[in-house]
């Protein structure tokens, strides 16, 4: 039989693949051939812009249902071929399951194609006292999460999470991509159970992250040594049920090259709590298992933030105490007060130094920043500003402004030797980390109108930073992996004399 239309070739192939699928198919493919054939022949007739759209937008349609019903053949002569070989009787977890004789339709089940029947033979326990629910191994088979097959629930779990999107959004693009409807509740609870089982390997894939790119830093062109440079911020969020902000927790680890490029970023972000210890935790295990699985020469070590109190905290408490997990050394962080913080209280000294005068103020302001970056920076600025201070009589209140702007250079010079941070390409300023709280936290979860408890939030920040880290894929391969490994090797054979003593 001759099949001109393209779409028999997967068909075909399919066919080859699984011999005894070749007649449903072949049936299949006259089922649908008319309408495929009618819709090319009905634009070729009358060829415009509206006929176009019109012509794709059927096409892609058909294309999607025809893709739905061979899944669903598939599926179903999967359980058939499964159904022969399983034992009337399993052993499951420990508890005692027999087969039940006949076939249950699952109705709904959603594929990236559509929605699907589901025919499975089910096992239900022996002890006809027990509220145990019945088990079918074919949907263990198949791996299905939230009654949604691991294609699916993958993609909604990462439209749930990308960044400007919103549960109806991702409602939405489900129905029209492919054509399933879903609640919210079932979204929340798909995108829940991914994000948990990510959870268990996510330290993992973050430190073979970094460890790759540590490794491209090594080779790469330059006359200094690779950074590994750690950051991490706050972010105002507003919890739904007590009306009030608090600060999520956003944490960054970057590599830099020899040449002061960066390679990568791997973040880490929680939602808010007192003083922040879940983010203390994650980032100081991430640092721990790069350093103890990197066997190369070791990176430069910098720690670049603003002055927040967790941020210093962390410092003082862990940083700076910290040892090589592997050698038992002490580590060398060299600590890099935001540079752009710094010139925000550059800003501040001029206007209470100048007042009025804003072409002045503005001109000081540029010098002292240029200043800041040379040899020496800070205490150079200080002078500078300590001498011009003597010459004016200050208000009350610039004279407060200028002092408390005054203190926070003056506190952290040790901090702020740009000159040399730039000399061996540590980076100056923490904007990676205040992007971060752009990226993983204000892109998703502060939009217009949005509202979120604390768990909601927490699943909607563990998706992201898999997928802004650039390991989702692997994460979810993962996943898959060590559940078709745990499926398969649950179920035991029971025997009859089992059975009996059993009984």
């Amino acid at each position: 039989m001759n099949h001109p239309n393209p779409f028999w070739l997967a068909l075909s192939i399919l066919a080859q693949v699984a011999p005894e699928l070749r007649r449903p198919l072949d049936d299949l493919w006259l089922e649908c051939r008319p309408d495929f054939e009618g819709d090319i022949l009905g634009f070729l007739a009358d060829p415009s812009p509206a006929a176009a759209l019109d012509f794709e937008t059927r096409l892609a349609e058909r294309v999607r249902d025809l893709g739905r019903r061979v899944v669903e053949r598939v599926y179903n002569r999967l359980e058939d071929e499964l159904a022969a070989e399983r034992p009337a009787h399993l052993r499951i977890d420990g508890v005692d399951y027999r087969r039940l004789n006949a076939k249950t339709p699952r109705r709904h089940v959603a594929t990236l194609l559509g929605t699907v029947t589901l025919w499975r033979h089910g096992y239900r326990v022996s002890d006809r006292k027990s509220a145990e629910p019945v088990v079918f191994p074919l949907e263990r088979t198949l791996g299905l999460i939230q009654g949604a097959t691991p294609a699916l629930a993958e993609a909604a779990a990462r439209y749930f999470a990308e960044g400007g999107a919103t549960q109806r959004a991702a409602l939405d693009r489900l129905k029209c991509q492919h054509g399933v409807r879903w609640g919210a509740e079932r979204l929340r609870a798909a995108a829940a159970e991914v994000a948990a089982a990510m959870a268990g390997i996510r330290k993992e894939l973050r430190v073979e992250r970094l460890l790759a790119l540590l490794r491209q830093a090594e080779v790469s062109r330059g006359s200094t040594r690779p950074v590994l440079s750690v950051g991490r911020d706050g972010i105002t969020l507003r919890e739904y049920r007590c009306r009030f902000f608090e600060h999520a927790s956003v944490g960054t680890v970057s590599v830099y090259d020899r040449a002061g490029k960066r390679l990568g970023t791997v973040y880490l972000a929680h939602t808010p709590e007192p003083l922040q210890p879940a983010m203390t935790r994650q980032l100081t295990k991430l640092i721990e298992g790069v350093l103890a699985a990197w066997d190369g020469p070791m990176p430069r070590l910098a720690y670049v933030t603003d002055c927040g109190d967790n941020e210093v905290s962390f410092y003082r408490n862990v940083l700076r105490s910290m040892r090589h997990p592997r050698t038992g050394e002490q580590l060398r962080w060299q600590r890099v007060v935001d540079f752009y913080h710094t010139s925000e209280r550059l800003w501040a000294m001029a206007a209470a130094l100048f007042g009025a005068d804003g072409r002045a103020a503005t001109a000081w302001a540029k010098r002292m920043a240029k200043l800041l970056q040379k040899q020496n920076g800070p205490f150079r600025v200080l002078h500078a500003a300590a001498r011009l201070r003597k010459e004016r009589k200050l208000p009350k209140g610039r004279e407060k402004a200028y002092r408390k702007a005054y203190e926070y250079i003056r506190k952290r010079t040790r901090f702020m030797q740009y000159a040399e941070y730039a000399r061996v390409k540590i980076p100056l300023g923490s904007g990676v980390t205040e992007a971060a709280c752009k990226t993983v936290v204000t892109q998703r979860l502060k939009l217009s109108g949005l509202r979120w408890t604390k768990a909601g939030a927490l699943v909607v920040l563990d998706l992201r930073v898999m997928l802004l880290s650039g390991i989702w894929p692997e994460a979810y391969r993962r996943i898959l992996d060590a559940e078709s490994t745990n499926k398969l090797a649950t179920p035991e054979r029971v025997t009859q004399t089992e059975l009996q003593n059993a009984a």
